[in-house]
């Protein structure tokens, strides 16, 4: 959410400004950033920090209020967790369109019915990443085609049991728990989704 100048004048006392700028690694995927910055004291302090440039979450929902899943390896923890389907928003690519093209390339599935639910920034502290969630509803079945060395298996699961392995820790995937609650409260009809424009 963009602040407005008064916005941003109320809120100078909090700000920091950069004074300068490099990067010290950079990868395939991720870039690693380090800023030297002007403190609101006016003292000066380093900031690190991962650049990335955004992911999509898929919220797939069936009729009957089940849901589709993902189980993959992932390597820093060197374990099978338990996702919605998810994936990397390529440069200058339209969200909604990279939504669609993780579900189908990851599931297999396509749906002809699909909201905007939010926007997460969910490692404030050491990146600049975001992730854009979407319900997908009107689902079906396809033929799935994986990045090469992408390896998921999909299920389905009703939502109630996959809020049970959120409480009892058997889901700790951040996006995948944020995506649950949204369900949950969705499906309630608790909390209404943005509205399109």
């Amino acid at each position: 959410m963009k602040l407005s100048v008064a916005d941003a004048e109320q809120d100078a006392h909090l700000r920091e400004i950069q004074i300068n700028s490099e990067i010290v690694y950079s990868g395939g995927f991720l870039q690693v950033q380090r800023d030297t910055v002007r403190l609101p004291d006016s003292k000066t302090a380093t900031r690190e920090f991962i650049r990335h440039p955004g992911a999509v979450v898929v919220l797939p929902m069936f009729d009957d209020g089940s849901v589709l899943l993902e189980r993959q390896f992932r390597y820093p923890l060197k374990e099978i967790f338990v996702e919605f389907p998810a994936g990397k928003i390529d440069p200058g690519e339209d969200i909604l369109t990279c939504a669609k093209r993780e579900l189908e390339e990851e599931t297999g599935y396509t749906a002809t019915n699909w909201q905007f639910v939010c926007t997460v920034h969910n490692a404030l502290g050491y990146s600049d990443e975001h992730l854009e969630f979407f319900i997908a509803r009107g689902l079906s079945a396809g033929q799935s085609r994986p990045e090469e060395g992408e390896l998921i298996e999909i299920f389905t699961l009703p939502l109630t049991e996959l809020l049970e392995w959120v409480r009892v820790g058997r889901v700790t995937d951040v996006k995948t728990i944020i995506g649950a609650f949204w369900l949950e409260k969705y499906a309630a009809t608790r909390w209404t989704l943005p509205s399109a424009g």
